[in-house]
C-alpha cells in the first residue's frame, strides 16, 4: 500500500479504501460509543480474493496509519455468515454488526436467504458481494449470468428486492457516496436491514486517490425520536377510556433496551402484558404483569385476554399473522388500536392511533400522560387468574413423565431451570418456536434469542457464534432440531477454529415434527415429514428410518458429545456441557408426535378446497369454519 506525498489524498484500492473506511465506523446511542462493525465473516474466491481479501490481509498484518484492525472470520457457508452477522447485531441491539464478504456468482447469491432474514427482521448486515466485471473486457467470466437484454444485470440483482439499500460501485469515484448512504441505512432503527453494495472484481483492484477525510473516525447517532405531543395525546385518552387495555411487546423494546420503561408502565397502570417472540423477555415472567406469549403459539392467558382486549397496544411489533393469530386473536367487536414504533409504517397498522417514537422514550412518555390512570382491580385480578391457570399448564408439560422417548417440552424445561438469567437460548425453526414461545420463562431480554421473521432453519448454529462473539461470558446455547441441524452445520468448524465455546443441544426425532403436525391437521397424513428409506413395497418414504447418524457428525468436528437417553441424564450432561471451556454438543432423542402443549389460537393454511382424501376434506370444513372469525382491523 503506497499513499501520495499530498496529505489530502491517499492512494488506495477500492478494496483496502472500504476496510479502512469501515475500520473507523462507530455508533452512539445514550452517549455510549462502539465500533460499528465488530469484524469482516468472509469466503474468498477468484471475485474477491485479490481485492477485499488481498486488503483484509494487509490489515490482519499491520493496520495502516488511520485504520482500525479488523479480524476475519473464516466462514464455511455464505448464509451462514449473514445468520453469524444477525446473531451479533440482535445481541448488540442493532447498535453493531459485521460486514459480510461473498466471491461473485454462488458466493454471493447463497446470501440471499440471509438478506432477506435480515430485512424481515430489521436487524442490520452489510453485505458485500463480488460482481462481474464493470469494464466487460473479458466476458462472459466464470459463474457470469448473460441478460441479452440488460447487460448490467448480474445475480446480485436478485438482492435488490431483500436489501433495505441497494447499490453497485462501477467506479471507484462511486464509493464514498454508497458507502455513506450505507452506513446511514444501518445505524438508522426505522430503515435498517441488509444493505448490499455489490463489488465488481475489478473495481476492487482499481487504485484511486481518495479524499482523506473518507477514513476519519466517523460516529454515527442513533437517534430516540421521541413521540409528537398530539399523537401521545390522542393515544392517552384512547387508552383512558379502555376497560380491558392489553400491551403488546415486540422486538423492538428489546432493541431501544426499553424494558425498565415497559415495567415501570405497567407497574403505574396495572395494564397487562404480552409478548412476541422477538419481544419475550422484555418484561420478567415473574412481574405481575406479564401474561406471556400471544398469538397463534401464544400462551391460553395471553390469548384469553386478547380475546377481550378493547384497545391493544402494539410497542415495537410488525403484527405478523402469527401474533395475531392470523387475525383472528383480537376478537372484542370495537377493538382498536394504539401503535408505537419507531416506523411509520408499523406504527399505521391496523387503522391504529400511530405514535412514531423510540420505544424507550415514547413509553417513559405514555406512562407521564396517563398518570394517574389504573385498570380496574376485578382485570388486574382475573390477569392473575389466567396467567396462574397456564403456569400449571406449563408444570405439567415441563414435567411429563412421557415415554418411552422424552417429549421436547421436557427438555425445554431443564433448559429453562438450568440456564441463567445473562445466559442465551438460540433458536430458530420447526415445533420448538411453537412450544417455546408458550412455555419459555424468560427474566430478561437476552435470555431468548428466536428467529420468527423469517424462521429460516439452518440459522441456530452460526446465529450462536455471533450471540457468543458479542456476549462472550454468557452461555450460548443453539438449540436446533435434527432437521434443521442438517441444513446447515457447517459454522461448527469456525466455531472450533475460533475457540468459542457454545452448548449445541440436537433434538432428534427422525423427522419435521412442526410440519408434520400442520400436515396431519390439515388433512395431508404427515406425507414427506419423517425421516424414512424408500419402501420398494409401496414407493413411498414410509420405509425404515435412515441411519443417519447425526452425534458422528459432530464429532467429526472435533466436538465432543453426549448422548443422554432421558431428561435426568439430560439434566447431567448439561451440567458438564456448561463446565466444559470448549463447545459441547448433546444429543437426545424425543418423540416425533409430541404431545406438545394445548393450543388456543388459529394460524392460516389454507387447505386444498376439492380433494379425494376424507381427510383432507374435514380439514377443509374445519378451515372454513375457523376463517370465519379474521378480521379486517380496519
Amino acid at each position: 500500500m503506497t499513499e501520495t506525498t499530498t496529505p489530502r489524498t491517499v492512494r488506495l484500492t477500492v478494496a483496502q479504501a472500504l476496510v479502512r473506511f469501515l475500520s473507523v465506523q462507530y455508533t452512539e446511542r445514550d452517549g455510549v460509543e462502539r465500533r460499528l462493525f465488530a469484524g469482516v465473516m468472509g469466503i474468498f474466491g477468484h471475485g474477491n480474493v485479490a481485492g477485499v481479501g488481498q486488503a483484509l490481509l494487509e490489515n490482519e498484518l499491520d493496520p495502516a496509519a488511520g485504520e482500525e484492525h479488523l479480524r476475519l472470520y473464516q466462514a464455511r457457508n455464505e448464509q451462514n455468515m449473514v445468520h453469524t452477522a444477525v446473531g451479533y447485531a440482535r445481541t448488540a441491539n442493532r447498535l453493531q454488526t459485521l460486514a459480510c464478504v461473498a466471491s461473485i456468482g454462488p458466493g454471493s447469491t447463497n446470501m440471499v436467504t440471509g438478506a432477506a432474514l435480515a430485512t424481515i427482521d430489521r436487524i442490520p448486515v452489510l453485505l458485500l458481494p463480488s460482481d462481474t466485471f464493470a469494464t466487460r473486457s473479458p466476458d462472459p467470466v466464470l459463474q457470469q449470468l448473460e441478460n441479452e437484454q440488460h447487460l448490467d444485470v448480474s445475480v446480485n440483482d436478485a438482492f435488490r428486492p431483500v436489501s433495505r439499500f441497494f447499490d453497485r460501485v462501477h467506479r471507484p469515484e462511486q464509493l464514498p457516496a454508497s458507502l455513506l448512504a450505507a452506513m446511514r441505512v444501518l445505524t438508522d432503527p426505522a430503515e435498517t436491514g441488509a444493505v448490499t453494495v455489490c463489488l465488481p472484481q475489478d473495481v476492487q483492484a482499481e487504485a484511486h486517490d481518495w479524499p482523506a477525510e473518507l477514513f476519519a473516525r466517523r460516529v454515527w447517532h442513533v437517534p430516540r425520536p421521541v413521540p409528537e405531543q398530539a399523537a401521545l395525546e390522542r393515544a392517552a385518552a384512547v387508552i383512558r377510556g379502555a376497560r380491558r387495555p392489553l400491551l403488546v411487546a415486540g422486538g423492538g423494546v428489546v432493541y431501544s433496551e426499553a424494558s425498565a420503561a415497559l415495567a415501570a408502565l405497567a407497574d403505574a397502570t396495572g395494564i397487562p402484558v404480552v409478548d412476541t417472540q422477538a419481544g419475550k423477555g422484555a418484561l420478567s415472567w415473574e412481574h405481575p404483569c406479564a401474561a406471556g406469549g400471544v398469538g397463534s403459539t401464544g400462551s391460553a392467558a395471553a390469548n384469553a385476554l386478547a380475546a377481550e382486549a378493547d384497545v391493544v397496544i402494539g410497542v415495537g411489533t410488525r403484527y405478523t399473522d402469527f401474533t395475531t393469530a392470523s387475525r383472528t386473536a383480537f376478537r372484542h367487536p370495537g377493538v382498536r388500536f394504539v401503535n408505537l414504533n419507531v416506523k411509520a409504517f408499523d406504527a399505521a397498522k391496523h387503522g391504529a392511533e400511530m405514535v412514531v417514537t423510540d420505544a424507550r422514550a415514547g413509553l417513559d412518555a405514555l406512562r407521564e400522560a396517563l398518570a394517574g390512570h389504573r385498570v380496574d382491580e376485578a382485570y388486574s385480578r382475573e390477569v392473575t387468574g389466567l396467567v396462574a391457570d397456564w403456569a400449571r399448564v406449563t408444570e405439567e408439560c415441563y414435567h411429563r413423565g412421557h415415554g418411552p422417548l422424552p417429549a421436547q417440552t421436557e427438555v425445554f424445561g431443564a433448559l429453562n431451570a438450568l440456564m441463567g438469567d445473562e445466559d442465551v437460548l438460540v433458536n430458530a425453526a420447526g415445533s420448538m418456536p411453537g412450544d417455546l414461545q408458550a412455555l419459555w420463562r424468560a427474566r430478561t431480554p437476552v435470555q431468548y434469542h428466536l428467529e420468527y421473521g423469517y424462521s429460516c432453519m439452518g440459522y441456530e448454529i452460526p446465529a450462536a457464534m455471533g450471540v457468543k462473539l458479542a456476549r462472550p461470558d454468557s452461555e450460548v446455547v443453539a438449540l436446533v432440531g435434527d432437521g434443521s441441524y442438517q441444513m446447515a452445520p457447517q459454522e461448527l468448524a469456525t466455531i472450533v477454529a475460533e475457540g468459542l465455546k457454545i452448548v449445541v443441544v440436537v433434538l432428534e426425532n427422525h423427522g419435521w415434527a412442526s410440519i408434520g403436525a400442520l400436515s396431519e391437521s390439515h388433512g395431508s397424513q404427515r406425507f414427506a415429514t419423517a425421516y424414512r428409506r424408500r419402501d420398494p413395497g409401496t414407493g413411498m418414504l414410509d420405509g425404515e428410518p435412515l441411519p443417519v447418524d447425526l452425534a458422528a457428525n459432530l464429532r467429526s468436528y472435533g466436538i465432543e458429545v453426549l448422548e443422554p437417553r432421558s431428561v435426568a441424564e439430560f439434566r447431567e450432561a448439561y451440567a458438564v456441557a456448561a463446565a466444559a471451556r470448549e463447545t459441547t454438543a448433546i444429543v437426545i432423542e424425543t418423540d416425533l408426535q409430541g404431545p406438545n402443549p394445548p393450543s388456543s389460537a388459529w394460524w392460516d393454511v389454507p387447505v386444498a378446497e376439492t380433494a379425494r382424501l376424507d381427510s383432507t376434506r374435514r380439514a377443509r370444513l374445519e378451515y372454513e369454519r375457523a376463517r370465519r372469525d379474521q378480521r379486517p382491523y380496519l
